[in-house]
């Protein structure tokens, strides 16, 4: 079996992570708003979408670990650091936020 020699527009990967991960952000955000304004329903639904958007940031990331499994090495520049910046801020901020919500419910006893 031929091994796939893919070759990544790092780019685009990048320019995906930072779309992906940065909706990621901001519905959360959306999500702790919501909570603020006892609307729990939406905030969970907020929350839901956030972590779908994080997960399709973990597929494009994903695409680069297996690039570089398969023996492509992939070339590093500020724009993909700055992606993978974006993906673990968007991260920290969900679980942080997630925490704050469920505090939220605890005290109003949702």
């Amino acid at each position: 079996m031929e091994k796939e020699n893919k070759i990544l527009d790092i780019e685009s990967v990048a320019m995906s992570l930072i779309a992906h991960s940065g909706d990621a952000r901001s519905l959360a955000f959306n999500a702790l708003k919501k909570c603020r304004e006892g609307d729990f329903k939406e905030c969970d639904s907020l929350v839901e979408s956030a972590e779908k958007a994080s997960v399709e940031a973990h597929h494009v990331q994903t695409s680069l670990l297996i690039n570089e499994a398969q023996g492509n090495i992939t070339p590093v520049n500020v724009l993909l650091i700055h992606a993978q910046d974006h993906l673990m801020c968007s991260m920290l901020a969900i679980d942080l936020i997630k925490e704050i919500i469920n505090l939220e419910k605890d005290r109003k006893g949702e």
